[in-house]
């Protein structure tokens, strides 16, 4: 089948590749519809790693998708031939002791697609177990299908950040991943999520949402705006979505004693923060590494329409262009929040 294969750092190609076509008994084969460009599908492309993961044999990019069921394992009972679906893409080893533990996340042999050595999807067709295959209400398109798994990180940060209703957070980082935690921890009961960053395109598009304060930091402390919302208190929530080693600076400054800092983006280097600040207000500390437990709940709200994930598509290309889809989201544009690669009609 024809891919888009990451040959190396820097070098993408669409080209035929041996891919798995067999369907288990558990499985079902899915015809790619469309494709989300994430963040990390670009870090490979321009660096050849993220940490540990190391791009070392050519690999087909791309894990936020959906499509449509074409065949079906012998004991597949949830799902036929027709239905429109999305897929979870990180599988696990379901008898390991994270598994059993409900943090199937972190299990160290988790098999997640676009992940070296795992292929991804942005090819006509994958295999995948059905039990983390989702399918799509009618209301649900294959846009918004494959905005389900970056959404989920979203969900795994405001469920880590304990919400009680009617908590101020406060988003740094107004990234996809950012917007989607701001929304997220709207949807889990916070009364209103101040969201800041450097660009004023995107924090245009997240103050879109109801509920949503941008901050342009180049323009006004974001400590003054958290401080004048609060009482003077702190916001109640502190999430991190940015990566930036700069962001910890003065960061416990925002939390109200006894708030919660969760740890949603990943610097490319270790970072350090002030350890006696976090003590002086006994923060607690979470972290988020993608989901668990979370696509069929994220799936499910936006459904119910209390999400709306469609403003955030910047724009979609078809299959043949997906080389151009990565060249522009390595460019970082300001305006750009979600591309999404379409490969059916």
């Amino acid at each position: 089948m024809k891919a888009l294969v990451l040959e190396r750092k820097g070098d993408l190609a669409i080209r035929d590749i041996d891919l798995p076509r067999e369907v288990g008994p558990g499985h079902v084969k899915i015809a790619i519809h469309t494709v989300g460009v994430c963040g990390s599908d670009v870090h490979y492309y321009t660096h050849g790693a993220i940490g540990s993961f190391v791009v070392r044999d050519p690999m087909v990019l791309g894990h936020e998708a959906a499509g449509t069921v074409i065949e079906v394992g012998s004991q597949v009972k949830n799902l036929k031939i027709g239905d429109r679906v999305c897929m979870e893409p990180g599988v696990p080893d379901m008898q390991s002791r994270a598994s059993k533990l409900g943090i199937y996340n972190v299990d160290p042999d988790v098999r997640f697609w676009a992940t070296p050595p795992v292929h991804g999807v942005l090819t006509a067709e994958v295999v995948h177990p059905a039990a983390f295959t989702y399918k799509l209400p009618e209301n649900v398109s294959f846009a918004e299908g494959a905005m389900i798994e970056p959404f989920a990180v979203g969900m795994q940060a405001a469920t880590r950040g304990r919400i009680t209703p009617g908590d101020v957070a406060v988003v740094i980082g107004c990234g996809p991943i950012g917007i989607m935690t701001a929304i997220a921890a709207l949807a889990g009961g916070c009364s209103r999520a101040i969201i800041a960053d450097l660009s004023a395109p995107k924090l245009a598009i997240a103050g879109q949402y109801a509920g949503v304060t941008p901050v342009n930091i180049t323009e006004i402390a974001l400590k003054d705006v958290v401080m004048d919302a609060t009482g003077g208190w702190g916001a109640d929530i502190v999430f991190e979505a940015s990566g930036s080693p700069r962001a910890y600076e003065g960061i416990f400054d925002l939390m109200r004693p006894g708030g919660a800092l969760v740890l949603v983006g990943l610097p490319i280097e270790p970072v350090t923060f002030d350890v006696p600040a976090s003590i002086f207000k006994e923060a607690r500390i979470e972290t988020v590494f993608r989901y668990a437990n979370n696509f069929d709940r994220a799936l499910n709200l936006i459904a119910s329409g209390k999400v709306d994930l469609k403003p955030l598509i910047t724009d979609t290309y078809s299959f043949s262009e997906s080389i151009a889809a990565f060249e522009r989201a390595a460019k970082g544009l300001a305006e750009d929040v979600k591309l999404q690669i379409r490969l059916a009609d």
